[in-house]
């Protein structure tokens, strides 16, 4: 059975046991799409912060959505997260919160909304569960996965327990809830050395992602075993790409993830997670050449936060954040699907490696 058939029959089996979030919340109509007067006086002030990116003759589609969504997300008691990689509209217009997964976990954690819809992929609404059990967890497409997320499951984790017996294991969040529930800690792409450091042994296992195991391993002096998972959008950029755009340009300064191929990596001027490159990218002097080395969309999302810099953008895109659009966040709140839900058990499990990892005050 593939994990999305495992999760979507995970959760019929909960659901049994507990009303779902139409039934506690109720169902309404969709709301009249007109681009009317109303509509285009509330979303102007909105409009302004993503003309670069969607033509004014475009924006009357997208209006009646954005403002529909802004009305309903507080009728509801709702909150909008919005992962880095989501698009311009999403992250600009209706987004309460925006960052990387555990960020918005986070800040779910503190809000008194008990509606939390999650606009990215499925491990991090299932993580914003974790964190907020008591809250409502919807993501507007259940069908948007990860691919790194999707090449390990627990029963993996529990072989590599066996193959390795009093190895710690570390998992990167960028996985499923039952993959968190096997493992000791987990971590962000931000702390991922300093999680590893923080044991004694000589020897830890770092999954699932390849690549930023390796570029772990080049940072501290312990042997680190890892899992050949990778990122679809990360792992397609190459070394000579990136010196293809140097040589073109030497004033261009590299920004990437630690998803990245090693390769990769060497030849960037900055390394580090969705956050860290925000910072950096958005502390340039204007007159600066960036490329941000990761999903194309978060170099569109920044702009407005790094006046005067120029943004080269190799177009890598997710396809599982691009299922996230405003007309199926719309439809998540009339009707309250899709409900995110996590075996008891595992949620209990799956948050303690998370808390680990939060108590250890790394990021």
């Amino acid at each position: 059975m593939s994990m999305e058939n495992q999760t979507v029959a995970g959760n019929e089996a909960i659901r049994r046991e507990d009303r779902s979030a139409a039934e506690k919340f109720g169902v309404l109509e969709m709301p009249p799409l007109d681009y009317t007067e109303e509509v285009a006086r509330e979303t102007a002030h909105l409009y302004e912060k993503v003309s670069n990116h969607i033509p004014q003759i475009e924006w009357p589609v997208h209006a009646p959505y954005v403002y529909w969504i802004n009305r309903l997300k507080k009728e509801r008691g709702a909150v909008i997260l919005a992962h880095n990689y989501q698009t311009p509209e999403i992250y600009h217009c209706v987004a309460d919160f925006r960052g990387d997964s555990l960020q918005l976990a986070r800040e779910a954690s503190m809000v008194d909304e008990d509606i939390i819809v999650q606009c990215g992929v499925h491990f991090m609404a299932e993580t914003s569960k974790l964190l907020n059990p008591q809250k409502t967890v919807l993501i507007p497409d259940m069908r948007a996965g990860c691919s790194l997320a999707d090449s390990i499951t627990g029963a993996d984790v529990r072989l590599l327990r066996e193959r390795y017996p009093g190895v710690p294991i570390v998992t990167y969040v960028n996985t499923s809830a039952d993959v968190k529930a096997e493992s000791d800690i987990c971590c962000t792409s931000s702390n991922a050395v300093r999680v590893v450091e923080s044991f004694e042994s000589d020897t830890v296992l770092l999954i699932p992602d390849e690549y930023l195991a390796q570029n772990v391993a080049n940072q501290t002096k312990k042997k680190i075993l890892t899992w050949k998972g990778h990122c679809e959008v990360h792992e397609r950029f190459t070394a000579e790409e990136l010196l293809a755009y140097k040589e073109a340009d030497p004033n261009i300064e590299i920004i990437a993830h630690p998803e990245c191929p090693v390769e990769v990596v060497k030849v960037a001027d900055y390394t580090g997670s969705t956050a860290g490159m925000i910072e950096y990218a958005t502390h340039r002097k204007p007159g600066a050449k960036v490329l941000l080395v990761t999903e194309c969309s978060m170099a569109s999302n920044i702009e407005k936060e790094a006046p005067g810099v120029e943004f080269i953008k190799p177009c890598n895109l997710c396809p599982h954040m691009k299922r996230i659009t405003l007309p199926k966040i719309l439809e998540s709140l009339v009707y309250m699907k899709e409900e995110v839900l996590v075996d008891p058990a595992t949620a209990e499990r799956a948050k303690q490696a998370v808390e680990r990892m939060v108590n250890l005050k790394t990021n």
